[in-house]
């Protein structure tokens, strides 16, 4: 097969020194997921290989690039992920995810969408009174949720944060714990601590709490009240019942925002008990003002193996399903007989 070669010249050695990684690691990477030859002679790149290959490869070395110079880092991820768009002809997909920071931690960090699906995630929250956010772990679900909840407040859209959750799998049974009802509930609140303690900073973060500004409490917390001038994040929603969903569904008041967060591949309630999330995620989705962003593997940003253990759980499941599917069939066929 005819081998087919480009090349590409690159500014400066800062550049091209970030583009290729610690010992060419980056390059490596890129290498073997789009399927080429790549070598560097001073600060020239030459790429050979498949026509196809060779011009996908090119494509994403000029997107990394744009990162780069817009003071972004590249890792393994985010490499692979852009591969991945090119692949399909999504490049616009590449841009997309280049821009776009959602807040600043207290140590400086900007907070961006990373993916395709991340963005459209933030974009829905950005324009709708609800969204509900279904997807994996690791897609970001809560965090950026949090993020826009903590720039909303900042630019003074909002008075207050409301962040809940199901205390404990199946209906909040919190006695058999040691303690108070605070450090009860605490292990199941602490993802939303550390987010927020994080965007704000111990020191503020306390502060608000003490104001009142910020409440992060179980989900029986939230019956009978109004919430108004508030972003309200429900997180573990497949874990709430038709009835809680409802209750939390219509506390929202005037001025309120509400993202709701759940991975429907991870219900813990008993037998015969529907998700909350998936029931209501059925009978609101024609609703303006209203809309569900389903996040998927290809949406992970946590360690790469992450994204591989999802895909080999979401296999595993297809499998036995269609095991059911068929002996389901056969048991048909057989009482036919």
């Amino acid at each position: 097969m005819q081998k087919f070669t480009q090349k590409l010249t690159v500014g400066s050695a800062d550049e091209l020194s970030r583009l290729l990684g610690a010992f060419d690691e980056n390059l490596d990477i890129i290498s073997h997921e789009a399927g080429v030859e790549i070598s560097v002679f001073g600060n020239e790149i030459k790429v050979s290989g498949e026509y196809q290959n060779v011009e996908i490869c090119v494509v994403v070395l000029n997107k990394l690039l744009d990162i780069i110079r817009a003071h972004e880092s590249i890792d393994k991820n985010r490499i692979i992920y852009c591969i991945e768009l090119a692949k399909e002809g999504n490049t616009e997909g590449i841009e997309k995810i280049m821009s776009g920071v959602l807040a600043i931690t207290a140590r400086g960090k900007q907070i961006k969408y990373k993916t395709v699906g991340q963005k459209k995630y933030v974009d829905a929250i950005k324009k709708n009174t609800v969204v509900f956010g279904v997807g994996p772990a690791g897609t970001g679900k809560t965090y950026l949720a949090v993020a826009m909840a903590v720039s909303a407040y900042k630019n003074k859209e909002i008075e207050k944060i409301i962040l809940t959750r199901p205390a404990v799998e199946a209906g909040e049974r919190l006695g058999f714990l040691p303690g108070d009802l605070q450090s009860k509930v605490d292990p199941y609140l602490r993802p939303l601590y550390d987010a927020l303690q994080e965007m704000f900073g111990l020191e503020n973060y306390q502060r608000l709490i003490e104001r009142g500004s910020i409440e992060v409490a179980p989900l029986a917390y939230m019956r009978g009240r109004t919430l108004s001038d508030a972003f309200i994040i429900l997180d573990e929603a497949q874990n709430t019942t038709k009835e809680q969903m409802k209750m939390f569904l219509t506390r929202m008041g005037e001025g309120s925002k509400m993202v709701i967060t759940g991975d429907l591949t991870q219900v813990d309630l008993p037998d015969g008990k529907i998700s909350g999330l998936r029931h209501c995620t059925s009978i609101l989705k024609n609703i303006e003002g209203i809309e569900t962003v389903e996040l998927t593997h290809k949406d992970v940003v946590r360690h790469s193996l992450v994204m591989q253990i999802i895909n080999a759980y979401s296999n595993d499941e297809q499998k036995r399903a269609e095991k059911e599917e068929y002996k389901r069939n056969n048991r048909t066929d057989i009482k036919k007989c």
